[in-house]
């Protein structure tokens, strides 16, 4: 596992894709609409957050291949994982623990005294995080105007 510099975040192209794939199949508020940005888009985001010093992104990586990442954002104290994913054939090998350990260790050592992590409803990661210690605090309630 290591940090990556920001000419790579084009690397994390597969595994947000197959995240968006997920989040549409198993999330009934959002089939179809996930993600708001075109893939693109997101990883021209990722490139400048990283960058600029907002954001921090760790991979794992098998024979030259990203299975999996983890992204975290500090906004003043607050500490957001913003996503960890592992790809779906590479999973039950620890990496998701990894990627958890050096987002948390990684926003603790940049002085986070609070981390948030979003998930979406249906996501059964909500288990992995709560061994974490965290805990639902609210929920998200949306309308689309049409």
């Amino acid at each position: 596992m290591r940090e990556i510099a920001p000419d790579e975040v084009s690397r994390l192209e597969e595994c947000l894709r197959q995240l968006a794939e997920y989040h549409n199949e198993v999330s009934v508020n959002f089939k179809g609409c996930f993600p708001k940005k075109p893939v693109p888009e997101s990883l021209a985001a990722f490139e400048e957050a990283v960058r600029s010093g907002k954001s921090k992104i760790a991979v794992i990586e098998e024979d030259g291949r990203v299975v999996g990442f983890s992204k975290t954002d500090r906004i003043g104290v607050e500490g957001h994982i913003d996503i960890l994913i592992v790809l779906k054939e590479f999973r039950g090998k620890g990496y998701g623990k990894q990627l958890m350990d050096w987002a948390v260790d990684s926003l603790r050592q940049d002085g986070a005294v609070r981390i948030e992590i979003r998930v979406v409803d249906g996501n059964d990661a909500k288990a992995f995080y709560e061994k974490y210690g965290f805990r639902t605090v609210s929920e998200i309630l949306r309308s689309d105007l049409k």
